[in-house]
């Protein structure tokens, strides 16, 4: 175990013990990853500060169920990304997903390098559908893949796939528009 993982070992420990100087300090170590991931599944700064709020609470409820079986890191983004599916599902947003899987033509040309930049992709991400955007963002930016995607949201592995597939599609001429306009 690194340093690192031992401060954090502590800071949680004396965290379940109840000093809010270590939950603090966990608080001050996560929250700006954990913001980051809930503006990407709210796409707006208000629902994804409410978020990152509702995800400290729930973690530090349910702290004394960390195992260190992963870090700590993994256990909050697993309750960050479930608490803004809840949200979400409790808003009852009509989340479009599709069962089949449909081949799509390959474009033709492929854009400059420059048009694929994170900051572009993040730009024209936050232009889907609220389904595309969420299966984009979890398999893209988070790193999950379609068996995980699949079981988090409920839907089937080809539909994650699917979902992400028009989403990416999507993305791209999103940046192919805006490189025109540019021009």
């Amino acid at each position: 175990m690194n340093q690192t993982a031992y401060i954090h070992k502590d800071l949680i420990a004396d965290s379940i013990r109840g000093s809010n100087k270590a939950r603090y300090q966990l608080y001050q170590l996560y929250s700006k990853a954990m913001f980051n991931v809930c503006y990407r599944m709210m796409n707006n700064r208000e629902d994804a500060e409410d978020m990152l709020q509702e995800t400290f609470i729930q973690a530090f409820q349910k702290l004394e169920t960390f195992r260190n079986e992963s870090s700590f890191g993994t256990w909050l983004k697993t309750i960050t990304i479930h608490t803004c599916i809840n949200s979400l599902n409790k808003r009852k947003v009509d989340l479009k997903y599709f069962n089949e899987m449909n081949r799509f033509e390959t474009a033709q040309e492929e854009p400059e390098e420059a048009l694929y930049t994170k900051e572009n992709v993040i730009q024209a991400m936050n232009q889907l559908p609220e389904g595309g955007r969420i299966v984009f963002s979890l398999y893209l930016l988070e790193g999950y893949d379609h068996g995980e995607i699949a079981q988090i949201l409920n839907i089937t592995e080809s539909t994650s796939k699917t979902q992400f597939m028009r989403a990416k599609r999507r993305v791209y001429e999103i940046m192919k528009q805006t490189k025109t306009r540019t021009i």
